[in-house]
């Protein structure tokens, strides 16, 4: 089994909270990590429909079968158990009573949200990270761009194209129902896949409406359901004004770069390797994987870009407050000039220092500007 760095963080939450809630999308390991770690506790799935009957029939009962708590898998399913969990909380002792889980964040969120507010430790769990999967990683970069990070399939030897075609199925027919009554299946389907094709752009969405046949409304609806699904993800551009024209519009990534390969119809590794995306794909990992290591670590997202009207762009921008970390991502594998340009421009306009480039070549390099030069496996190493 492959050990996930979040189960650090998931402990000490729950030395400090009467709840847990572990969120992240379908398939990302959420069952498996709070089983493990939770092992004395019984293990209820709201996806099952007894269970679920049960559960919204007759909360008080159901909750009162379970004296030390349990973990509660998609909970979101069952909202009625929210504010009979809040009685049972107040009314208990210090320890951890209840874990629960969901794939769909804006639902549980809602859910604890209104009922349970400043009781329930929050974590979310995204796919495998780089640095859990260092022994298995594909030796290829295309190779991993094609496959992705969901954990099924580095369980079993899953055809991958099929594998992901069944994901996208039981999405769109399960989850996206949960939330709205999307008519025509066919339409969003369609959007979706015209969302993977501008990965790593700038999300214009008059321009993405007009394409996919819908109103501007409409595609804002469709893309807050897939944020809330873990779908995709808008990157945003940083605020701080080291020049007036900045651009202003999100970025547009989505949480497994293997999703959006599937979604454009890739169907192997050496097909990613002559795409006209791979570069995108290459940043749509590593911006995901930076996301990762903040979410296991319990913290929140500090992940933005820069770009002027003038073309001027760094691919990352880490915001600690005080301090401003940019990052600019390379797919090539040989270390060139070009590499560092991004980065020294910023440096100047902001009057600082230093800076990393992550690439797919495997050297690395310590520049005297205090620019640093990592491959994307070691990238963990060089980034708060």
């Amino acid at each position: 089994m492959i050990a996930r760095r979040a189960h650090i963080e998931l402990r000490k939450l729950s030395e400090q909270y009467k709840a847990v809630a572990l969120v992240g999308p379908r398939q990302s390991g959420k069952t498996t990590l709070v089983r493990e770690v939770y092992d004395d506790k019984p293990y209820l799935n709201l996806e099952n429909p007894d269970v679920r009957n049960f559960a919204v029939e007759d909360p008080r009962g159901f909750l009162g079968q379970f004296q030390t708590g349990a973990i509660l898998d998609e909970a979101q399913r069952a909202p009625q158990l929210f504010s009979y969990l809040l009685q049972i909380l107040d009314e208990s002792g210090p320890e951890l009573h209840f874990v629960l889980t969901g794939s769909n964040n804006f639902l549980l969120q809602e859910n604890i949200t209104q009922s349970l507010a400043g009781r329930v430790g929050y974590i979310n769990l995204l796919p495998f990270s780089i640095d859990e999967l260092q022994e298995r990683l594909p030796g290829r970069v295309a190779a991993l761009l094609h496959k992705g990070f969901y954990p099924p399939l580095y369980d079993k030897s899953f055809e991958v194209d099929k594998w992901f075609s069944n994901y996208i199925r039981t999405y769109v027919e399960r989850d996206i129902r949960q939330l709205k009554n999307i008519g025509n299946i066919l339409v969003f389907e369609r959007f979706l896949r015209l969302c993977a094709a501008r990965v790593g752009q700038l999300l214009n969405k008059n321009a993405l409406a007009v394409e996919a046949g819908i109103d501007s409304k409409t595609v804002e609806s469709w893309i807050g359901l897939l944020e809330a699904s873990f779908i995709i993800y808008r990157l945003r551009p940083h605020h701080k004004n080291f020049n007036k024209r900045l651009v202003k519009m999100p970025k547009l990534y989505f949480y497994d770069v293997g999703l959006v390969s599937a979604l454009l119809g890739i169907q192997n590794a050496e097909q990613l390797d002559l795409h006209p995306l791979k570069g995108a794909f290459f940043e749509n990992m590593v911006v995901i994987d930076l996301m990762k290591k903040r979410f296991n670590a319990g913290k929140s997202d500090n992940l933005y870009f820069w770009r002027d009207r003038s073309g001027h762009e760094v691919d990352i921008v880490l915001d600690y407050g005080l301090e401003l970390v940019p990052i600019e991502i390379k797919a090539g594998e040989t270390i060139t000039s070009a590499y560092t340009k991004a980065i020294n421009y910023w440096n100047k306009l902001s009057d600082t220092k230093g800076g990393i480039v992550v690439y797919a070549g495997q050297s690395i390099q310590k520049r005297s500007n205090g620019i640093n030069i990592v491959p994307y496996t070691k990238m963990g190493n060089y980034i708060p």
